[in-house]
């Protein structure tokens, strides 16, 4: 998967758990070179949608997200 792809899969997966009410969303970018997971971070930092996120302490290769409240 390249970045534009995975820049495109993880705004479309976030918006639309948000819409359908998540909290929260586990995103799996797994551990390899770490491209996938840096370009993961840096569309979470922009979306306007995430409260907040971390990379899971026990598994690395998932990134944990905390979205905003759905009004």
């Amino acid at each position: 998967m390249d970045r534009e792809i995975t820049r495109i899969l993880v705004r479309e997966f976030i918006r639309d758990h948000y819409k359908m009410g998540d909290e929260k969303v586990v995103i799996i970018h797994g551990i390899g070179t770490g491209v996938l997971k840096k370009t993961v971070r840096e569309v979470l930092e922009k979306e306007k949608l995430v409260e907040s996120f971390y990379v899971d302490f026990f598994n690395v290769g998932t990134t944990v997200v905390t979205l905003r409240k759905n009004n």
